[in-house]
């Protein structure tokens, strides 16, 4: 089973920026971020294939970036104009449902 570690979520203010890292054990061709905010499901966020080709979530598009370095195994998910709405527990998985994912990085957008 691949594992999955992800890191850099924070306290952040409105409108500011976090750059959240994963560290995947193995080549993972479809990776994927998804986010729980508190008392709601999963939700996905964005997701990237081995081509570099990504897709973002209505929410998020034009404000989160996502990449990947594969010599490294590791995805990112640089967030912009970050908003309250924003705060949630951010994970990385290996499907868009999130039912293989890491331990997850909470971000807090808050004044």
């Amino acid at each position: 089973q691949v594992e999955l570690a992800e890191s850099g979520g924070g306290l952040v203010q409105p409108g500011g920026s976090l750059r959240l890292s994963c560290a995947a054990s193995e080549f993972i061709l479809w990776m994927y971020w998804v986010r729980q905010a508190p008392g709601k499901g999963l939700e996905w966020v964005s997701q990237i294939d081995g081509g570099g080709s990504t897709y973002y979530a209505d929410s998020v598009k034009g404000r989160f970036t996502i990449s990947r370095d594969d010599d490294k195994n590791m995805l990112y998910l640089q967030m912009n104009s970050l908003k309250p709405e924003d705060t949630a527990v951010y994970y990385c998985a290996t499907d868009s449902l999130g039912s293989d994912r890491g331990q997850g990085t909470q971000v807090i957008v808050s004044s």
